[in-house]
């Protein structure tokens, strides 16, 4: 069999069947090619049950299509499940986490790939990583969510190798045109410039110091880190400036920059908080393929612990019928280990992560599909996902609340939370300009 690509112009929203391609549509196969859909991605599978769309989705629900819709192009129907054919092939994807790589939603147009005779499925290359140079002109992104402790944050890098299927910054690689899928994880953009914008923005007149959190949406010790160095010039600064910052990561590349978590701990301007998602290697393995293992994300906590630096534990994202069993075995491992702080995220599935998160299960875990999804309903009111705020990390619900119940017996018994440590900005002092001190002459 070979293979080759039609670029196909995406249906209104209303339409679940994708036109045919014409002839002139046909376009030569790209190695490099990284959007592979397929038509029957976009329209029903009788085998799989129907789900409700996420908020903020494009597409409509069946009883709706009988309404017109503004001749436009839209986005995937993600109240569709998505056809077996997507995946992308296993030996092309080895150490991934997504099995297929759909265009993103704003592209025009989706790419299937066909046997056009000429070349072999097999003979195409694996997803490899390439960096690319992000110049981005501002670092400190600011946020107003009601729900979260932080109103500031810092990513050096955009996608991660990771891979972890449940992310729910996947949708992000929209923005740039690419895939959420194998794309997120493979085609990733590094911020080199990072630190040296980040001391200009903590050195501009008027900036209030507030705690920065980083690695909210990407990780920023994932692998390309231990080349690229960004995240260690970036605490550097801080630790010049003396500006509290938290840390979230499930990689034991952080204890590279003990020397510097360390130094700043002793002025209560850090915290880290690594995520445990299970104690099970083998899940961990097909569900974060480029994560580091269980084993060394414990041993992190217990390094950072005994260097004095404040470390959380979080049980993120909790998945009923897949990691829920294992609450109380990831708080008591910690406990063991000296940290005093515990959190949880009940698993999000914006946009195409829910496709993407469905895909993989059905891959991994065919015989839990239904049953996992009902319970993630039973906890978004219906729908497979809630982005409401103050529901987003928590759900609601009878499932939702037992969850949360057992995370908070299990924490009252273990002795987490008793005291959050708060960071101080008593210590900020940036530096002066070289202008800013010859005014004082």
């Amino acid at each position: 069999m070979a293979r080759s690509s039609a670029a196909v112009k995406r249906p209104p929203a209303p339409k679940a069947l994708l036109p045919k391609a014409s002839p002139s549509m046909v376009s030569s196969p790209s190695p490099a090619s990284a959007m592979v859909a397929s038509p029957k991605a976009l329209s029903p599978t009788p085998s799989l049950p129907e789900a409700s769309a996420p908020a903020g989705v494009l597409a409509k629900r069946a009883g709706a299509r009988s309404k017109a819709a503004p001749p436009r192009p839209a986005a995937v129907d993600l109240a569709l499940p998505t056809d077996g054919e997507v995946a992308v092939e296993d030996n092309r994807r080895r150490g991934r986490g997504a099995q297929s790589n759909a265009s993103g939603r704003y592209e025009p147009l989706a790419r299937t790939a066909f046997d056009d005779g000429w070349q072999r499925f097999e003979e195409l290359p694996p997803f490899k990583t390439t960096v690319t140079i992000d110049a981005t002109r501002k670092i400190i992104t600011r946020n107003d969510s009601p729900d979260i402790s932080f109103d500031r944050s810092i990513n050096p890098y955009r996608g991660c190798e990771h891979g972890c299927i449940y992310c729910f910054a996947r949708p992000t690689h929209a923005y740039l045109g690419l895939s959420p899928g194998l794309d997120f994880e493979s085609k990733l953009f590094a911020k080199p410039d990072a630190p040296k914008l980040l001391e200009r923005e903590l050195s501009a007149s008027g900036y209030v110091p507030r705690t920065i959190a980083i690695g909210t949406n990407t990780d920023p010790y994932q692998p390309i880190e231990r080349e690229h160095l960004i995240m260690r010039r970036i605490l550097e600064v801080l630790d010049r400036f003396g500006h509290p910052v938290g840390i979230v990561t499930k990689s034991a590349l952080v204890l590279r920059d003990l020397d510097i978590l360390a130094a700043m701990a002793k002025r209560n301007l850090v915290k880290v908080a690594l995520s445990v998602t299970t104690l099970d290697p083998k899940l961990a393995r097909v569900m974060e393929p480029r994560a580091a293992t269980p084993p060394l994300r414990l041993d992190a906590l217990r390094q950072l612990t005994a260097a004095g630096v404040p470390t959380s534990v979080m049980v993120a994202p909790v998945i009923p019928a897949l990691n829920d069993s294992e609450i109380e075995r990831i708080l008591d491992a910690a406990a063991a280990l000296g940290v005093k702080e515990a959190g949880y995220v009940l698993l999000r599935l914006p946009l195409e992560v829910r496709d993407l998160f469905r895909e993989w299960l059905i891959a991994n875990f065919p015989d839990r599909y239904r049953h996992v999804f009902k319970l993630i309903r039973d906890t978004r009111g219906g729908k497979d996902y809630d982005s409401s705020f103050g529901k987003r990390m928590t759900g609601g619900g009878p499932v939702a609340w037992m969850i949360g119940r057992r995370f908070e017996l299990a924490c009252d018994k273990l002795g987490f939370n008793k005291v959050r440590t708060k960071l101080t900005t008593s210590h900020f002092d940036p530096p002066k300009s070289a202008a800013a001190q010859l005014s004082l002459f």
